[in-house]
């Protein structure tokens, strides 16, 4: 009686073993596709690059101040667009990494299963909304309510990409800070109030510290994200390279230069239309090596719990 399902199971084995090396092929072919793709990416940001450079001194765009590439004089000084990039990714890291950490902590510890439900929904689904919309929000609501704080501020601004990018930041610091959270296993959390110690306590010196290690890649990844933006920094911020120490006037960020490079403009093959690949090489070099800090940040601090 035993015998047709003994030949079923072997008949099923049999299938199941047969497709693990497509499955394998298959998994292995998507990620040299992705291996590809970066090497073809570094490839032509290198050669490129290497051309800028045979006219322009590394010295003169990692130091300069001046950023003309398109006008005559020229100059090539990167560091504007680099303070334009660094000063909306510092404001926009003020906004969303306390408020993320707050959403997550009150998600992982404090909401209710209804609560949460609802509330984790409504913060992914804020990763959602395009870019140039969020851009056009700063230029429409943003911007004047900002204006009547800083009756000086301008029509494009740092603070109001600032405020867009730590927006667009937002759920992706409490998404992932809540998963890092709701990993610690609840033995920890048990244990605390067993000692006695208060929901405050048990929060701050137990929780937060065991997801440490998801907590701050999440932050370093909001970061990068918040470099990389481009069209509602570029219509938010505006597109005056300048040296500015204050978020009430416009600049332009690195992102935002390419953009304006790629919109035809620019003959192909001079060096004004190389810039645009030496500076989407520096951004190269600084997402990955934030990347490359999360996750050494991931390793170093990670808490394996039995």
């Amino acid at each position: 009686m035993t015998t047709p399902a003994v030949h079923l199971k072997s008949i099923s084995k049999g299938r199941v073993r047969w497709l693990e090396p497509l499955i394998h092929s298959g998994l292995g072919f998507c990620t040299l596709i992705s291996i590809i793709t970066t090497a073809t990416i570094v490839f032509v940001l290198a050669k490129e690059s290497f051309g800028f450079f045979q006219e322009i001194t590394p010295s003169e765009f990692f130091f300069g101040t001046s950023w003309v590439p398109m006008f005559k004089p020229s100059s090539f000084g990167v560091l504007p667009l680099l303070w334009g990039t660094l000063i909306v990714t510092f404001g926009a890291a003020l906004i969303s990494i306390p408020i993320g950490l707050a959403s997550a902590i009150y998600l992982s510890e404090y909401a209710s299963a209804g609560k949460r439900a609802v509330i984790k929904p409504l913060l992914e689904l804020l990763a959602g909304i395009p870019t140039v919309v969020y851009g056009y929000f700063a230029l429409t609501f943003i911007t004047p309510a900002l204006k009547v704080v800083f009756p000086d501020l301008q029509v494009f601004n740092a603070l109001s990409g600032a405020v867009v990018v730590g927006i667009m930041v937002l759920p992706m610091i409490a998404t992932l800070s809540d998963n890092a959270l709701k990993a610690v296993p609840d033995s920890l959390r048990q244990g605390a109030y067993a000692l006695g110690a208060t929901s405050y306590e048990v929060t701050s010196q137990v929780v937060v510290p065991a997801g440490l290690s998801g907590v701050m890649a999440s932050f370093i990844l909001a970061i990068s994200r918040a470099i990389g933006e481009t069209m509602a920094v570029t219509l938010a911020a505006g597109a005056t390279p300048n040296l500015s120490f204050t978020f009430l006037e416009s600049i332009q960020t690195m992102t935002a230069y390419i953009v304006q490079v790629s919109m035809g403009d620019t003959p192909a093959g001079g060096v004004a239309y190389q810039t645009m690949f030496a500076v989407a090489g520096l951004l190269f070099v600084i997402t990955l090596t934030l990347n490359i800090i999360s996750q050494w940040i991931l390793e170093r601090y990670r808490e394996v719990y039995q």
